[in-house]
């Protein structure tokens, strides 16, 4: 298997074409599976739709914490705790960063983009 094959879905996934529709954090923390029925997760600014995985992102569940967020600092120090969901990851040393790119790679073979995140 060639490192880019290894995030190919198991399972095909038919994706919409991406949107940039614009985000302020404000506007994302609602779409955490509580206040609105919809499940958002940000990478490095870039807005996931993980609804259709509530077995995972789903309020109570193991990854709950990246959602409503950008959580990408978490996601590069694979982190489930509560100071690390955030933002910022440009000081991070460079394995991480790595891993941070792997994970944007894996969310946008499996999730619809909805957004931008903006300030």
């Amino acid at each position: 298997m060639s490192d880019a094959d290894r995030f190919v879905p198991k399972v095909a996934v038919k994706l919409e074409p991406p949107k940039d529709d614009p985000y302020t954090a404000q506007e994302l923390a609602k779409y955490d599976g509580i206040k609105s029925p919809h499940i958002y997760v940000a990478i490095k600014g870039t807005i996931f739709d993980v609804t259709r995985n509530k077995a995972a992102y789903g309020p109570g569940e193991t990854y709950h914490i990246f959602v409503g967020r950008d959580a990408s600092r978490a996601l590069a120090k694979s982190s489930l705790e509560e100071k690390d969901a955030k933002p910022e990851y440009e000081d991070l040393p460079e394995s991480e960063l790595n891993t941070l790119n792997d994970w944007y790679k894996f969310f946008s073979l499996r999730y619809n983009i909805v957004g931008k995140l903006v300030n």
